[in-house]
């Protein structure tokens, strides 16, 4: 694998936001452009970092007055990580890779001099692995332990679950065998269930009584219900089989503008591959 610097691949300029702006301005400026992490100034200077996670779980850490609040009043302060780690433009790929892993981070700041010059990230590292020479396949670096929902469990519990289990992404099923569609961070932040309101929206289902005995159904009254893993699941899914060359399966992944894709083999999913297992192998080179 040849070793190129942070500078040759990272995205520039990139976007920010100041940290007295509000949670909607974010979500707002990661929708319009397709990214996932802003810089977050004060003045000028480079204070923190507010990404797709944060806004998915805006008020875990929030004290007990934000959470009342809606997002489009809440400041960026309040869910941003402060101190956010940067890498020098000079640094290596695997040394970038190193600190992601090491930090269970996805981007970084590139910072020279107190200047920000640009945003390496997960997307950077797949057009970078796409570029090497690696003979393992999909099948080597994959991640075998995948998350699984149901199409009917609640987004709060699909949410929790991905919280426990440390991933962005879940794998929604019909039964135990039919699999049907994938969440990701990506789709809650984006989503309508996202809204301005202090909690996720909720749909409207209009309950119905038995059929009368002229036949005819008649609506009794309207229930508000919480959003469903198949309200929000990406549908239909891209999947890889697991002897795909890892640097076919990158240039998959960078074509199509995903982070990561289910591994099938005999229409069983075996594993999951995505940004992090590329991730991980460019931390190994050295």
């Amino acid at each position: 694998m040849i070793m190129k610097k942070v500078k040759e691949y990272m995205s520039a300029p990139i976007y920010v936001i100041e940290r007295n702006e509000p949670i909607q301005r974010a979500r707002n400026l990661m929708f319009k452009y397709g990214i996932g992490r802003l810089p977050v100034l004060d003045n000028g200077k480079l204070v923190g970092i507010v990404t797709k996670y944060d806004i998915t779980n805006r008020f875990n850490q929030a004290a007990p007055e934000w959470r009342r609040r809606p997002i489009d009043k809440v400041p960026i302060q309040v869910v941003m990580t402060e101190k956010p780690i940067t890498i020098f433009p000079d640094a290596t790929m695997s040394q970038a890779a190193e600190l992601m892993l090491e930090n269970d981070i996805s981007g970084l700041p590139v910072e020279r001099e107190g200047e920000i010059l640009g945003m390496i990230t997960s997307r950077d590292m797949l057009r970078y692995f796409a570029d090497q020479d690696v003979k393992a396949t999909v099948g080597d670096l994959m991640n075998k332990n995948v998350l699984n929902v149901h199409r009917h469990h609640t987004i709060s519990h699909v949410l929790d679950e991905m919280n426990v289990q440390g991933t962005s992404r879940a794998l929604v099923y019909e039964d135990n065998t039919t699999l049907v569609g994938i969440i990701t961070r990506s789709g809650l932040t984006f989503s309508e269930i996202m809204g301005p309101k202090d909690e996720m929206e909720t749909k409207n289902i209009k309950m119905t009584r038995k059929e009368s005995t002229a036949g005819r159904k008649q609506y009794r009254y309207v229930r508000q219900m919480p959003f469903v893993a198949e309200d929000i699941m990406t549908s239909p899914l891209i999947t890889i089989s697991p002897e795909t060359k890892a640097v076919e399966a990158a240039k998959t992944l960078a074509l199509k503008g995903i982070i990561g894709m289910p591994v099938m083999e005999k229409n069983d999913v075996v594993g999951y591959f995505s940004a992090d297992e590329i991730i991980a192998e460019i931390g190994r080179q050295k």
